[in-house]
C-alpha cells in the first residue's frame, strides 16, 4: 500500500489504518525509539513534531509513518490523516470495540497505578489480563493500552488520570469501560479542578459512564462522598473496613502492611510487600475485584503477596543501617499527609523528612503548603528537609534546598546512619535523587 501526501488528498479512514494495524500490530511514537516494523504515529506537543521525523522513521524501518503534515519530501508508506493524535484514539476505539471482555477503569486523586498493579496481578492468577504500563493513563498512554490488547485477552484494565473536567468522560467514550474503581477524590491537580467539588466532578464522570451504560461499580464504602457520587449506578460492589461487602482492617503496618480480612471473603489475612497503612484501601479493592470475578481466594492472596513494588511507590528499602520509604513518585496535599501520619509511627529512634513541594495545586498552593509545615511541627523529627517550590516561599525553621540534586549533596555529605527517612515530592521534583548516594548498590 502506498500513500503520497499532496493537496487533496484523501485521507485513509480508521478502517483501512485497521487493516495496516492489523498487519504491524506495534506503535511507536518516539522515534528514538523506534523498532522495525512498527507504525510510527507522528504526534505534535508543544515542544516537538513528530511530522519532522517521519520519514527518517521510514528509513530506521518503520513499516508507515502516520502524519497530519506534508512530509520532508514525498515517499511511499507515508499515511495521510486529519490528525494523528485523534486518529490514534479512533484506532484504539475501533480495536476496543473487538473485544466483549470486562474493562475495568480505575481513576483517582491517589493509589491509582498501585490499585491497578495490585489488581492486575490478582486478575491474572486466573485470566489473560492486560492493563496500563506504568502510569501511561493520559491521552497519549490510553490509547496505546488498548492497542498493546491482543486477541487472547480475557481481562483488560485501564487506568485514566486526570487535571480538568471532561477529561475522564473522553476516555470514557473510547475506552469503554463495564466496570469502573474510583479510590478516592482528593487534593490534586486543583489548579486545574478549581475546587474539591471540581476533582469530585471529574472523576465523577467514570461513575457517570456507568450508570449511563449500565456498568458495575467497585466502590469503597468508608467515604461518604463516594456513596454519594455512586448512587444510580446499576451494579455496586463495595469494600471497606466496615458494613461493605469485602471488609479488611490493618493488622500490622510496619515493616509492610498486613491485613486482616474480616468479611465477604474466604481469606484470614494478606501479607504485603507495601509499605504504609494508607494503602489498605488498595488492597482492599483488589480483594474486592478478585473476589468478583471468582479468582480463588488463594489466588488472591498470592497475587496481592507476590506484588512487589516498584518506581518509588510504597517502597520500603533498606540500606545498611539505614531505611528509606520511597514514596516519591508523586504527590499531593492529601496524599502527602497520609504519608507524613504513617510515617509519625514508623518504628525507628531517628527520623527524618525529605519532602519535595507538590505542584499543580493553582492559587491555594502556599496554604497547602503551610498546613504541611504545621503537620510537620507536631512530631519531634532528627531533620527535616524540604525542597523546592513554596517551601521555598514560607517562613519555618526547617533545612531548605532549590532542588533534589542539592539535598542529595548535603545528604551525602553526612554520616547518616540508624535512620529512617521518608521521601515524598510531586514528580517535577524528582525526589529519589535526593537519595542515591544512599541507595543499595547491586
Amino acid at each position: 500500500m502506498a500513500f503520497l501526501f499532496i493537496s487533496f488528498v484523501v485521507m485513509i479512514s480508521t478502517e483501512e489504518l485497521y487493516r495496516i494495524f492489523l498487519q504491524h500490530p506495534s506503535i511507536c511514537t518516539d522515534s528514538r525509539k523506534l523498532r522495525a516494523g512498527d507504525l510510527f504515529f507522528a504526534l505534535k506537543g508543544e515542544n516537538f513534531n513528530g511530522n519532522h521525523f517521519a520519514v527518517q522513521a521510514l528509513e530506521s524501518g518503520a513499516a508507515y509513518s502516520i502524519i497530519d503534515e506534508p512530509p520532508s519530501r514525498p515517499g511511499e508508506r507515508l499515511v495521510p490523516v486529519n490528525d494523528v493524535l485523534t486518529s490514534l484514539q479512533a484506532l484504539a476505539a475501533h480495536h476496543r470495540n473487538q473485544f466483549s471482555i470486562p474493562f475495568i477503569a480505575i481513576t483517582g486523586s491517589n493509589g491509582k497505578t498501585t490499585t491497578k498493579e495490585l489488581i492486575h496481578a490478582v486478575l491474572s492468577e486466573k485470566y489473560t489480563t492486560y492493563t496500563t504500563e506504568g502510569n501511561l493513563n493520559n491521552h497519549i498512554g490510553i490509547p496505546l493500552t488498548l492497542l498493546k490488547i491482543k486477541k487472547d485477552a480475557e481481562m483488560a484494565i485501564v487506568e485514566m488520570g486526570a487535571n480538568h473536567l471532561r477529561e475522564i468522560a473522553g476516555y470514557c467514550e473510547y475506552t469503554r469501560p463495564t466496570h469502573g474503581l474510583i479510590t478516592n477524590c482528593g487534593k490534586a491537580h486543583l489548579e486545574g479542578f478549581g475546587s474539591m467539588e471540581g476533582i469530585r466532578k471529574g472523576k465523577g464522570e467514570l461513575y457517570d459512564y456507568l450508570r449511563e451504560h449500565g456498568g458495575t461499580a467497585f466502590v469503597m464504602w468508608d467515604y461518604d462522598y463516594l456513596q454519594e457520587m455512586s448512587k444510580g449506578i446499576r451494579e455496586i460492589v463495595s469494600y471497606g473496613t466496615g458494613s461493605a461487602d469485602i471488609t479488611g482492617v490493618e493488622e500490622s503496618a510496619f515493616p509492610h502492611l498486613r491485613v486482616r480480612m474480616t468479611a465477604g471473603v474466604n481469606l484470614d489475612s494478606v501479607q504485603t510487600r507495601l509499605t504504609g497503612n494508607y494503602n489498605l484501601p488498595n488492597v482492599l479493592a483488589a480483594v474486592c475485584v478478585g473476589d468478583f470475578f471468582n479468582v480463588d481466594p488463594r489466588g488472591i492472596k498470592k497475587g496481592i503477596e507476590q506484588y512487589t513494588p516498584s518506581n518509588s511507590r510504597s517502597q520500603l528499602i533498606r540500606s545498611g543501617t539505614n531505611t528509606l520509604v520511597l514514596d516519591a513518585y508523586n504527590a499531593n496535599p492529601s496524599s502527602m499527609k497520609l504519608a507524613i501520619e504513617n510515617f509519625m509511627h514508623f518504628p525507628a529512634a531517628y527520623k527524618v523528612l525529605l519532602l519535595g513541594a507538590m505542584a499543580e495545586l493553582g492559587a491555594g498552593s502556599i496554604g497547602e503548603h503551610e498546613q504541611i509545615i504545621h503537620q510537620i511541627g507536631t512530631y519531634d523529627w532528627k531533620e527535616v528537609i524540604l525542597v523546592g517550590g513554596d517551601f521555598l516561599r514560607i517562613k519555618h525553621p526547617y533545612r531548605t534546598f532549590a532542588n533534589s540534586e542539592e539535598a542529595g549533596k548535603w545528604l551525602a555529605s553526612r554520616s547518616v546512619q540508624h535512620t529512617a527517612i521518608l521521601v515524598k515530592g510531586s514528580r517535577s521534583m524528582q525526589m529519589e535523587r535526593a537519595v542515591a548516594s544512599l541507595m543499595p548498590t547491586a
